[in-house]
Formats: C-alpha cells, sequence, structure tokens
C-alpha cells in the first residue's frame, strides 16, 4: 500500500473513534454528573530524505470537559450538586473514585452511598456516616452535615492534582492516578443535581461533520484501489 493509503486509513480510524465518542456523548446528555469527552489528536510527521515529508494525524488522549452542568431542582434530601470545581470522593472496589453525579441514599448500616452501593467519603477519607434518627438533616456549602443543628460530618469535594489526569471508568466515575487535593472553590447544593454538561446540538453538529468526513476518505479509498487496479491490468496487458 502507497504512503497515501495508509495516511488515509489512519485518519479513518481517527474519525471512526472520535464518532464513538460523539455518540456515547450524545447517548449520555441526561445522565446525571456526566462529563462530556473529547479527542486530542497528536501529528506525526516522518521526514523522507530527498522526498515529500508524510504527515498522520492520530488521537493519542481523551479530554474530559469541565464545564458546569445544568442545576436541577429536586428537593431531595440526600440529592447534592456541585457548583464550581470538584468532585465528590467515592469508595468503590478498585480504590477511590471521582464522580460528579450527587444522587445519594442511606444503607442499613447508615452509610451514605451512590446507586452502584459506593461509600460516599468525607473530607478525610472516612465513609460519610449518619445515624439512624437524625432528622431535619442540612448540608452547608462546604459539606458540613448537620442533623437538628448538630455537626455529624462533612462530604469530601476534592480535585486531582493533575486536571489533565481524569481517566473515566464508567459513565460518571472518574480515576486519577496523581492524587487529589480539597477544593476550596466549590460548593455543594443539597436538593439539587447537575446535569451532563453536553450540548446536544454542538454534538450532533460536529457528528455530521465527522460522518462526511470518513465518508470523504472512504470514496478515496475506492478512487485509490480503482486506480492501482487499472494500473496492474494496464502493466500486465
Amino acid at each position: 500500500m502507497e504512503n497515501t493509503g495508509y495516511t488515509t486509513l489512519t485518519r479513518q480510524s481517527g474519525l471512526l473513534r472520535e464518532m464513538q465518542v460523539i455518540a456515547n456523548n450524545i447517548a449520555n446528555a441526561g445522565t446525571t454528573g456526566y462529563r462530556a469527552e473529547g479527542l486530542i489528536f497528536a501529528e506525526y510527521v516522518q521526514r523522507i530524505e530527498n522526498g515529500p515529508s508524510i504527515s498522520m494525524a492520530t488521537p493519542s488522549a481523551r479530554s474530559i470537559s469541565s464545564l458546569q452542568g445544568s442545576l436541577q431542582p429536586t428537593g431531595g434530601t440526600l440529592d447534592f450538586a456541585i457548583e464550581g470545581a470538584g468532585f465528590f470522593l467515592i469508595e468503590a472496589a478498585e480504590g477511590n473514585r471521582l464522580t460528579r453525579a450527587g444522587s445519594f441514599s442511606l444503607s442499613a448500616a447508615g452509610e451514605m452511598v451512590t446507586h452502584d452501593g459506593h461509600r460516599v467519603l468525607d473530607a478525610g477519607g472516612a465513609p460519610v456516616f449518619v445515624p439512624p434518627n437524625a432528622t431535619d438533616m442540612r448540608i452547608a456549602a462546604d459539606g458540613t452535615i448537620s442533623a437538628e443543628g448538630r455537626l455529624i460530618g462533612q462530604i469530601g469535594l476534592v480535585r486531582p492534582l493533575d486536571p489533565n489526569d481524569l481517566i473515566r471508568e464508567g459513565g460518571t466515575l472518574f480515576r486519577t492516578d496523581s492524587g487529589t487535593e480539597p477544593v476550596q472553590d466549590g460548593r455543594i447544593l443539597q436538593g439539587f443535581l447537575e446535569g451532563a454538561n453536553v450540548d446536544p446540538i454542538s454534538q450532533v453538529a460536529r457528528m455530521v461533520e465527522v460522518q462526511r468526513a470518513y465518508e470523504f476518505g472512504q470514496n478515496f479509498l475506492e478512487n485509490e484501489n480503482n486506480r492501482i487496479r487499472e494500473t496492474l491490468k494496464t502493466m500486465i496487458r
């Protein structure tokens, strides 16, 4: 295969991956706490002595959007939304994880958990516990939990030390290998949930662009294949 074919195939592979990412964003436009994702492309240039250089663009990393999602009032005592920076700290089987999805409940043991049963952690990394007889539970903007005016804990609000070190694990869970630090410029709102920060219109528009670019590449490969076939036929004759 000639260099033009390799270059086009590389481009097609990247466009296909971007199409999958966009489709996933659109599918989760209604998912609470979902963060939109995008691809970062890198250009690889091969210099050929006494000849033209070859340039290939391939997706090298994924980026997670930090835009604020819409805040939707629910009135739920255990529904929390983050306004500004930060993530809730969650204890999963594989280790601590981050999420913006704040629809929680209480386990039989009185621990605050996600819908998947993952325990919500406090500012010190310990599970958040709510006494079974606690009533009139309130959450302050800094995550402090009180019941009947009595302090009972604090929900942890953290962010990764490296903002580019977010690795998606599932729909709304993220892993970070760089560690976390407390967040000072974010606040927690009780009785709200944060919607997905996906703009469906722009995502659909981008999908159309990527699809057209992919179809153009396919047509180019087909035409190039036909050209090579005709050239071989001519040479054989």
